[in-house]
């Protein structure tokens, strides 16, 4: 039988550049012929031919001749491999009449309002209706490419990002940010509506009269940040806000709480180092959270502030829940998929999909 040949399409984003540049270089390991199809930049240029893979360049997705592109790379291909939604209906559009499958990784969900969001949701459908088989990244994805009209969606192991190195100076973080002699909590991300930090700074209403009084850092920028930083001083909320920072880890490694109060995309970065880190979690409990920290963390509902200062005050006054917490999350983290699992994964499904034309004498 003949060298199994797969191309791999870029929806555009960073999270699925690393993923494929992972996925490339493991599939090449094992004797898979991988052609990669992405915007032709420097780095893509650079990134995945030093996998081994053959690097395609095609035109952005607004572009018509992306799709005719795309149909060339992909003729002589036993398997297609669309990352994202847009990828995946250009894919799609590419394969019109072939028999060669198409499998779709949805990394994310996005978010989207008025007519915005009819037009998501139209994407949504064309692209789970022009896969074989999803692959989605949580369980609440999975639920969704089905209800868009996947054929075949299921739950993919998805290895994590490699934390940064760490450097311990708990006491100098806290000091720098006010937080000495008094409880210091975490959050971190993008500052849009549907991440809850309105929310968050509701719960802080909750606790502004301990004593000592918790500080809240919040580290990010976005479109809400203005805003915050106005209900912060309006309010005389005890909250810093940061803007972006690069030392997520040291933040983290400062804290008594991790907080994630939002509905998350994907698998938030501060959640993933806090469980590394042993820092216990309070989370909002979206699909895409709930699957990456298991019975790790605290969970509550989105958008339910009193749920969530509960929660924050539950575990200030109970430090061995908090040590619980801090050992079940080191735990959690250390049975998240490898990148050994992930493409162990889609080669399988490589396999399962390609093998009718085995059978048929493919090569």
């Amino acid at each position: 039988m003949s060298q199994l040949r797969t191309v791999q399409v870029l929806g555009g984003g960073a999270g699925s550049s690393a993923h494929v540049t992972s996925l490339a270089t493991g599939l090449v390991a094992r004797g898979v012929q991988v052609t990669v199809c992405a915007p032709a930049d420097g780095e893509h240029a650079r990134t995945f031919p030093a996998t081994g893979a053959r690097f395609t360049p095609v035109p952005r997705r607004g572009d018509p001749a992306s799709v005719v592109a795309l149909r060339a790379a992909c003729a002589d291909a036993d398997v297609v491999h669309a990352h994202g939604l847009h990828a995946a209906v250009r894919a799609g559009l590419a394969l019109s009449g072939r028999s060669t499958p198409l499998v779709m990784t949805w990394h994310h969900r996005a978010h989207a309002e008025g007519a915005r969001r009819r037009m998501l949701h139209l994407l949504e459908r064309r692209a789970n209706r022009a896969a074989a088989v999803v692959l989605g990244t949580s369980s609440e994805l999975v639920d969704r490419a089905r209800l868009r009209g996947a054929r075949d969606a299921r739950l993919a192991p998805a290895a994590m990002p490699p934390g940064r190195p760490t450097l311990v100076h708990g006491g100098k973080a806290r000091a720098e940010l006010g937080a000495v002699g008094r409880p210091l909590l975490v959050s971190a991300g993008v500052l849009a509506p549907h991440h809850g930090y309105h929310t968050l700074l509701d719960a802080v209403h909750g606790w502004r009269e301990l004593d000592p009084v918790p500080l809240l850092v919040v580290a990010g920028e976005g479109r809400e940040e203005e805003t915050l930083r106005h209900r912060v001083v309006d309010e005389g909320l005890p909250v810093v806000m940061t803007g972006r920072r690069d030392d997520l880890g040291e933040l983290l490694a400062a804290a008594d709480l991790a907080v994630v109060p939002g509905r998350e995309d994907g698998r938030p970065a501060v959640a993933r180092e806090a469980l590394r880190l042993g820092v216990p979690l309070v989370a909002a409990g979206s699909g895409a959270v709930r699957d990456l920290v298991g019975q790790a963390a605290e969970l509550v509902p989105y958008g339910d502030a009193p749920a969530l200062t509960g929660a924050v005050l539950r575990l200030l006054g109970d430090p061995g829940r908090r040590e619980q917490l801090a050992g079940a999350g080191r735990r959690q983290a250390a049975g998240w998929p490898t990148e050994e699992d992930t493409v162990a994964h889609v080669l399988s499904v490589y396999d399962e999909l390609a093998q009718p034309l085995s059978v048929a004498g493919r090569g």
